[in-house]
């Protein structure tokens, strides 16, 4: 083969190689930054666990003034199923919207029963509910409890159907009245019953109270910490009853408060 036929012969063979290795290092460069900016399986899991964690895990009601407008110590009679009062479930349908104890009547406020419907509808993913109540007499625990048993949540719903059926499996893990082992101060005895009952930490409560009575939130706030954490239930007090502008602001608090526990 002549000289120049060769030259140019491996002069191509050259060119095409380097054409080749500058195109397949373009892929690689590629590749490595659509790779870098795709978030990885392990991101997402994390999102989701920063999602689920800005809920708390349990959602604690004082009963009395907070979650309904009526003191149980104040009532005359154990309400029944004769005592119902019918009525619109905030939209969602006509069903028990109180019962009379005597001349009284127990109804929810907006707050609480917009909050339990939410629960209701699973809007709060991992979140349970219970009550903690430090109702004077044990035949004010009774009215509570029969109250629990009447009033609706949606229709055909009680709140006792959602929190101890649906969210217990049937277990009142509730602590209603101060009687012994509970007293009259929830930090003490309330609360440690709560965490022993449902494995659930104090820095993953959520706790209302209408705080008319007595500090029960700063009790709780301050005498119910986690010790690797340093952090208690966050509380909302409520003097007025809970008001949806309460129980949202609840919300707020506790997905801000979680981003402590994340840290």
């Amino acid at each position: 083969m002549p000289l120049r036929n060769r030259y140019f012969t491996s002069s191509l063979t050259f060119w095409i190689k380097l054409i080749l290795l500058v195109s397949f290092l373009c892929e690689q460069t590629v590749a490595f930054h659509r790779d870098s900016f795709l978030p990885s399986a392990s991101s997402k899991t994390s999102r989701l666990d920063m999602l689920s964690n800005s809920f708390p895990e349990l959602l604690v009601y004082d009963m009395d003034a907070c979650l309904w407008d009526q003191e149980m110590y104040e009532m005359t009679d154990i309400p029944s199923k004769n005592d119902v009062v019918m009525g619109e479930l905030n939209g969602r349908g006509e069903g028990v919207i109180g019962v009379m104890s005597g001349r009284n009547k127990i109804s929810l406020h907006k707050g609480s029963l917009i909050s339990l419907q939410e629960h209701a509808d699973n809007k709060y993913s991992g979140m349970r509910v219970a009550f903690a109540s430090s109702a004077d007499t044990p035949f004010a625990e009774k009215v509570g409890r029969a109250t629990l048993k009447l009033l609706e949540v949606l229709p055909g719903l009680t709140i006792w159907d959602l929190v101890v059926n649906r969210d217990w499996k049937g277990e009142d893990i509730n602590q209603i009245g101060r009687q012994p082992p509970l007293s009259s101060n929830k930090a003490r005895s309330h609360f440690p019953r709560l965490k022993e009952a449902s494995g659930i930490r104090y820095d993953r409560m959520l706790f209302f109270d209408d705080c008319q009575w007595g500090d029960h939130c700063g009790m709780v706030a301050s005498g119910c910490k986690e010790k690797d954490s340093g952090l208690g239930p966050v509380t909302v007090r409520t003097p007025q009853g809970i008001r949806e502008d309460e129980w949202r602001l609840g919300m707020e608090n506790y997905a801000m408060h979680s981003k402590k526990l994340m840290e």
